[in-house]
């Protein structure tokens, strides 16, 4: 539900969990940031920065709200809440920026590994193995010809599971560690053509905006691509990587 606090595990912290809670529901969002914030330094959660992006919201900060959804998504990409907040969030910016389309194969691909999160696949890597030695321990030493086919195939069919989880596991896991995604922070830059400040605009972006990074190799600027395939040069302090 939009902008619903998440209830966060309490393990050593439950004072600054406590404060950060009580805080937001009184409406008190800059104290609740500084509370969400501590808790990050302690580790990063998908539950923190959902209910960070939350309070950034309610504070009107929307480039560092997506920011934190964005976040919240790399770490738990099939949570439906963030989601739903990240869309929300995004919908809000100025800039209406429509996608370049992946073809069918890979956008099916995409969801499939994006489904659910890195350590859940990687449990149902672990469950399905489990299960696959179990099934062929039967196969071997089942005595009834029924048991031994049912080993044999349901541990074939477990072993495949394994191996798909493990695959979409590292994919995801590749995709995230490899994305050089940012956040336009500025309410409004201009990208220019070269990376010099008499250099004339490409085009201008605002705050919110999902880039992609091409080219940091030059001091003070980075080259940046948007959804929509538009590249362009713009000051590194414009934009925070995700």
């Amino acid at each position: 539900m939009l902008l619903a606090l998440v209830a966060l595990p309490s393990f050593g912290s439950a004072i600054s969990k406590r404060g950060a809670d009580d805080n937001y529901r009184q409406g008190n969002y800059q104290q609740a940031i500084a509370d969400y914030q501590a808790l990050l330094r302690q580790g990063a959660s998908a539950e923190v920065y959902f209910n960070l992006g939350n309070a950034y919201y309610r504070s009107d900060s929307l480039s560092k709200a997506i920011l934190c959804y964005e976040r919240a998504y790399r770490l738990s990409p099939s949570d439906d809440d963030v989601r739903f907040n990240l869309q929300f969030a995004r919908s809000k910016t100025i800039d209406k920026i429509t996608p370049q389309d992946d073809n069918f194969f890979t956008a099916v691909y995409r969801s499939i590994v994006t489904f659910c999160g890195v350590d859940s696949w990687a449990l149902i890597g672990i469950v399905s193995i489990v299960m696959a030695l179990l099934l062929m321990l039967a196969y071997l030493f089942a005595s009834l010809l029924w048991m031994r086919k049912l080993g044999f195939f349901g541990s074939l069919a477990f072993l495949v599971v394994f191996v798909l989880s493990t695959v979409f596991a590292w994919q995801q896991k590749y995709w995230f560690e490899h994305s050089r995604g940012a956040i336009v922070m500025s309410s409004s830059i201009g990208v220019k053509q070269e990376p010099e400040d008499r250099a004339p605009d490409a085009f201008v972006l605002h705050e919110g905006t999902h880039v992609n990074i091409e080219d940091d190799g030059i001091s003070g600027w980075k080259q940046v691509r948007t959804g929509d395939g538009r590249e362009g040069w713009i000051k590194s302090g414009a934009i925070e990587n995700i």
